[in-house]
């Protein structure tokens, strides 16, 4: 299943996609409060019943024009969970920018962004010389918990994912490289875009497998396969899991391939004007502004 959040009459629902066309089933009379809030949707234990019983039919389909797309969750109870340098060939640009030699990590390398950073797609990212003169782009896979777990095992992780998204994790380097830590130059207001749909696991048997690329006003600058990643998702999961609890909702974001603006020649940053185009595989494209 394709879903996600949208704004229908100034009220945040949940939509369903299907074959292009969009689906509000709060509009219907079975479980609409289910249907309303999509982190309530994930949380509920008797959320796949539910799922499995909405069937797309007229008396609930909308046009595009008539919602607002929103991040598939437009505010996240918790900070983005975020892997960094889960690439070689990244590590490898990042190296050669830095003039050091490129090290493969023995553990994942683990920040978070601010919910307050995310947006939706087609929602611009705010550009403001005042904050930082060097944002730059990062595709990566989002990971949506599905079910609360602490210390999960490598056989149960599958159980504790609901789906996929895709996340740019835009990224102010100079606030990044003058602060030395990765929080503030990765949390400015409207850094993180999100969506357009969550695609449940059901219909992305392997998540290991998927091409993903970023563009930037239709100029290939990213492109790789989440096959590349050096700690999947499982790893990821379970590493995680060990010291935290991992609720429902909560979002991962798993890491990015080479070709970010900071370790181009030149180095490339986004300005107004511009148009970023994150594309993951089974997932769709999230686009959006840069103002």
């Amino acid at each position: 299943m394709r879903l996600g959040s949208c704004l229908y009459q100034g009220n945040s629902v949940v939509f369903v996609e299907s074959d292009g066309h969009y689906y509000l089933p709060s509009l219907q009379n079975a479980h609409a409060t289910f249907w309303k809030d999509i982190q309530t949707l994930i949380a509920d234990p008797k959320r796949d019943e539910k799922l499995a019983e909405f069937s797309p039919n007229k008396s609930c389909m909308v046009g595009l024009e008539d919602i607002q797309l929103l991040a598939p969750i437009p505010r996240p109870n918790k900070n983005i969970i975020c892997m960094g340098l889960n690439y070689f060939d990244h590590i490898v640009e990042a190296a050669d920018f830095a003039g050091r030699n490129a090290k493969t990590p023995k553990a994942p390398i683990v920040f978070t962004k601010s919910n307050f950073s995310v947006i939706g797609p087609g929602t611009p990212i705010p550009a403001d010389p005042d904050i930082s003169e060097q944002l730059d782009w990062e595709v990566e896979l989002g990971v949506i918990i599905g079910k609360t777990g602490k210390a999960i095992k490598p056989e149960h992780v599958q159980d504790h994912i609901f789906g996929y998204t895709i996340i740019n994790d835009i990224s102010a380097r100079d606030l990044q490289f003058a602060h030395k830590q990765f929080y503030i130059g990765k949390s400015i207001d409207g850094g993180c875009p999100m969506g357009p749909v969550i695609v449940s696991k059901d219909e992305i048997p392997n998540a290991q497998q998927l091409q993903l690329s970023c563009r930037v006003n239709g100029v290939d600058k990213q492109t790789g396969s989440t096959e590349q990643m050096i700690f999947d998702i499982e790893q990821i999961i379970v590493t995680l899991s060990k010291t935290m609890t991992l609720e429902a909702g909560d979002v991962i974001a798993t890491g990015t391939p080479n070709g970010v603006g900071f370790a181009r020649t030149p180095p490339e940053f986004l300005k107004s004007g511009d148009v970023v185009e994150c594309e993951i595989e089974s997932i769709g494209v999230l686009s959006n502004p840069v103002v």
